[in-house]
């Protein structure tokens, strides 16, 4: 029995050994360095920041986008907002305020909700929420009203912005009146009409010179037919003195 059971034990030995040998044997042979630094560093440009930081100088004014706004996709972003502010005439408060008749009131006075410091002293100094403090507010809350509660990170798609405040702007007995889309054009063209006549009377100085250039050809005139008329040169044995006939004097008569 025992030495069957050295065979066995034998045999397994014999195996592991076998088993580690060719183990280090193709390890030898193999053997691959290990680099450095792992893997292959790809060396990439880093790409400019998204155009969003800038929106806020390449957006339309709201005026603009209100007037392209939709109220239908107002209402569908609006529910984003569902779970933090009602939206109904007489709503309770929720984490935020009721939002019924939002716009042009006073921020910080919705009844019966506890405002931050900063969104109190924020309606002191602002007495209503207009298109513009809405658009930016809801762009970036914590950016336009530093200290607010709301924890909103902010709606940046600028025509949506607009159609929420559309919507919301309906949510009112007496909806206010959307400003006019070509309000702030008229303002930015005005300095181009200021520029116009400028433009005008530059070539006023040019004309002046032209005007003192004019009688120069008047007194070159009379020199032309001078030139025109030179008599020939006299004749050999002419005298110096005597005058070039004309065509229309006669010839002297012979004398007689």
């Amino acid at each position: 029995m025992s030495l069957e059971f050295n065979k066995v034990a034998a045999a397994v030995l014999g195996t592991l050994v076998f088993g580690m040998g060719t183990g280090l044997l193709a390890d030898a042979i193999y053997h691959v360095p290990e680099p450095e630094t792992p893997g292959f560093e790809v060396a990439a440009a880093e790409e400019a920041a998204p155009a969003e930081a800038d929106a806020g100088a390449a957006e339309e004014p709201i005026a603009v986008r209100l007037a392209s706004a939709s109220t239908e996709n107002g209402m569908k972003a609006s529910k984003a907002c569902g779970s933090c502010h009602d939206f109904e005439k007489g709503g309770a408060n929720k984490t935020g305020p009721g939002l019924w008749a939002t716009v042009g009131r006073k921020p910080g006075s919705h009844e019966g909700y506890a405002y931050s410091q900063a969104m109190v002293e924020f309606g002191n100094a602002n007495p209503a929420w207009d298109f513009e403090h809405l658009d930016a507010f809801i762009a970036n809350p914590k950016g336009h009203v530093p200290g607010t509660k709301m924890g909103y990170a902010g709606l940046k798609k600028s025509q949506d912005r607009a159609d929420l405040i559309a919507y919301m702007n309906t949510l009112s007995d007496s909806p206010l009146p959307l400003p006019a889309a070509d309000a702030a054009p008229a303002a930015e063209a005005a300095p181009a009409a200021e520029a116009a006549p400028a433009a005008d009377a530059a070539p006023a100085p040019e004309a002046a010179p032209a005007a003192e250039a004019a009688p120069a050809p008047a007194e070159a005139a009379p020199a032309a037919p001078a030139t025109g008329e030179a008599p020939a040169a006299p004749a050999e044995g002419t005298p110096a003195e005597a005058p070039a006939a004309t065509p229309e004097q006669p010839a002297p008569a012979p004398a007689q």
